[in-house]
């Protein structure tokens, strides 16, 4: 595919110069719909839990300190663009780091998840929890300089969680397979839902803007838990909410990227939130999802299991997802959802080299 001569406008009217390697990579063009030299590809997760380095920096150390130490954040991203060269970079982070840096008490428990000491039950409680400043974060600051110094041409990726999923939470308490009190909560008291979500939209458009002045390129709205909710839920419920992050980072000119699990019978919805870019997940058909979205680029779709299985058939189903993503105006290969901790990183290194080789030709 040819190269376009001139980058258009990102939102918020800003232009990326296409004279720099970073506004020409692969990333970046399909994001913005331009023609690309080949598929860009990065993973979920694509150091997280599977790679043995990430194994072996992380021994002794929680997930949240983790978080918050620059040199292990820089060392942890850059682990798997190393070690598979991928076209970009994700921010090694939580979602809910940024409540933990304003004072909720909070911590990630092995084998758990999340777990709030107090869950969100009154107004009372969401006054309580503050604003996001950068001063609450330098740690991420910093972190972020620290990459995009030694990334170069490769983008980097922020992201942070999404109002509905961070606030399923704060208001369980910690991880839910039916999120029964954050419906009970969103259904039954509607002044403590809206005033929670758009403190937790504030929250997370403030930690993606820190992100964003320090360097970032591009940013993702994860919404893990968005597909619990009926369409019709989503739409009253929560998408103004994701509409008022992506908006306020919007105005940074970066590329954004919407993305939720099990969350096909809303695809359309996500991206009317205001994201360039739709993730759509494994269940969903890449053609279909295509068809959803409607003019936006698509981000996905492999089944996360696919890597388990032999080499040839693994390959056989990225060239389906790669064939879908043609109809696209842009399309970023990933997986459907995040690595999983037992994957071969091996087989995820000859899935990047063959999405490079396939879509290049």
């Amino acid at each position: 595919m040819s190269d376009a001569a001139q980058s258009p406008p990102l939102a918020g009217g800003q232009v990326a110069p296409p004279s720099t390697p970073l506004a020409a990579s692969a990333f970046l063009r399909a994001a913005r719909g331009e023609p690309v030299p080949h598929t860009p590809v990065w993973f979920m997760r694509q150091a997280g839990r599977s790679l043995p380095e990430y194994l072996a920096i992380r021994e002794g150390v929680s997930m949240l300190d983790s978080c918050m130490r620059p040199d292990l954040v820089t060392e942890i991203t850059l682990q798997p663009v190393r070690r598979y060269a991928v076209d970009a970079a994700i921010f090694f982070s939580d979602i809910v780091l940024p409540l933990k840096a304003i004072g909720v008490d909070l911590d990630i428990v092995p084998g758990v998840g999340p777990v709030v000491a107090r869950p969100v039950r009154t107004l009372d409680d969401v006054a309580a929890i503050p604003d996001l400043t950068p001063e609450h974060v330098p740690y991420i600051t910093e972190s972020v300089r620290l990459l995009v110094a030694e990334l170069g041409a490769t983008p980097l990726i922020g992201f942070a969680g999404a109002p509905f999923t961070v606030a399923s939470y704060l208001v369980e308490g910690g991880p839910s397979k039916d999120h029964a009190r954050t419906k009970a909560l969103m259904f039954g008291a509607p002044g403590v839902w809206n005033a929670l979500l758009s403190k937790i939209a504030g929250i997370s458009a403030a930690y993606l803007g820190v992100q964003v002045e320090a360097g970032a390129s591009a940013v993702q709205l994860f919404d893990s838990w968005a597909g619990a909710l009926t369409r019709a839920d989503y739409e009253q419920h929560v998408l103004p909410f994701s509409r008022q992050v992506l908006e306020a980072v919007g105005r940074h000119g970066v590329p954004r990227i919407h993305f939720g699990v099990g969350t096909g019978e809303i695809l359309d919805l996500m991206g009317a939130a205001g994201a360039e870019v739709v993730g759509v997940d494994w269940r969903v058909p890449l053609a279909e999802g295509v068809r959803r979205v409607g003019g936006r680029c698509v981000q996905g779709n492999l089944d996360p299991t696919l890597v388990f299985a032999p080499t040839e058939v693994m390959l056989e189903r990225a060239d389906q997802v790669l064939a879908a993503g043609r109809a696209a105006p842009g399309h970023i290969f990933n997986l459907g959802h995040g690595v999983i901790p037992s994957t071969d990183p091996d087989q995820l290194k000859r899935l990047t080299d063959h999405v490079h080789e396939v879509s290049s030709r």
